[in-house]
């Protein structure tokens, strides 16, 4: 069972979910998350945030976390530049289900991520298919024992140790900071005996699991620990650096659906990754 809070003045953004013995979210004191306006620089206070269409790059961390959502019934919805998003919340017998739709004119291209920032300790653990191809990003270069490729936006290696960086352990804080992206549309976090899955649907559209491993290395000067589990419409951060299959597209119909669900029992992957049908690099 879990129970789920967001604030739709505020971007939209969950600001709780809870299990019958923790609470799942991380979050950080700062006021000025209240006082953003489109076009600002990201405010990282925890909680979930929904950042499309872009995650990194510009608009910092997308368009609608800055902006005010309103609520039609059991849906709420935010107008973006040239978008609209809508999303109804449900509860199910054992975590919350989020159904998504975004309508815009045919071919626009999105990034999107659920930007859960989740509370953990340094005893954690993350669950994906083995195997399965996972992108690493420049500022994971001090980390991968070999020279990182000149002008290589990203470099790609199997889960869940790509080029030997084990992004399934969180431990203690070391000053690093990484992020990678996960093709597979299902993780598990184990954190002692508590268990988060979450799971992302989209028919015809890229799907991944994206993580930020922040032990204690970004932002700098100040830099803190966060751990984010994000699941992603696309497979890249920044939507500048999607090629054709990196990010998803809306069709000729001008809506684009998705399908978020969490649960709150662990749902580990078990069988081997699937065959790509073209290389992921």
């Amino acid at each position: 069972m879990l129970t789920l809070t967001t604030d739709a003045e505020n971007g939209g953004r969950w600001t709780s979910l809870r299990s019958p013995s923790r609470e799942w979210l991380w979050h950080r004191p700062a006021p000025e998350r209240e006082k953003v306006a489109p076009g600002d620089a990201f405010v990282d206070a925890g909680g979930l945030e929904e950042c499309v269409p872009t995650v990194r790059g510009l608009p910092d961390h997308g368009d609608v976390w800055s902006r005010a959502w309103a609520r039609t019934g059991d849906t709420e919805h935010v107008q973006g530049d040239s978008f609209t998003l809508a999303r109804t919340i449900s509860t199910t017998a054992d975590g919350v289900r989020a159904d998504y739709l975004l309508t815009a004119p045919a071919g626009f291209r999105f990034v999107w991520a659920a930007h859960a920032l989740l509370d953990l300790s340094a005893r954690a653990t993350l669950h994906m298919t083995d195997g399965a191809p996972t992108r690493l990003f420049p500022e994971a270069a001090p980390l991968v024992g070999e020279p990182w490729p000149a002008g290589a936006p990203w470099i790609t290696g199997p889960w869940p140790t790509p080029h030997g960086v084990p992004m399934n352990r969180l431990g203690p804080d070391d000053g690093t900071a990484v992020g990678a992206v996960v093709d597979t549309p299902l993780a598990c976090v184990h954190d002692d005996r508590d268990r988060l899955a979450l799971e992302l649907r989209a028919d015809g559209q890229p799907v991944s699991m994206a993580l930020w491993r922040n032990l204690g290395g970004f932002p700098q000067p100040d830099p803190y620990r966060s751990t984010g589990v994000e699941p992603m419409l696309g497979r890249v951060f920044d939507l500048a650096e999607a090629g054709p299959d990196d990010a998803a597209r809306v069709p000729p119909s001008g809506e684009v659906r998705w399908r978020l669900t969490i649960t709150g029992a662990c749902r580990c992957p078990s069988t081997p990754a699937p065959k790509e049908h073209r290389p992921w690099t």
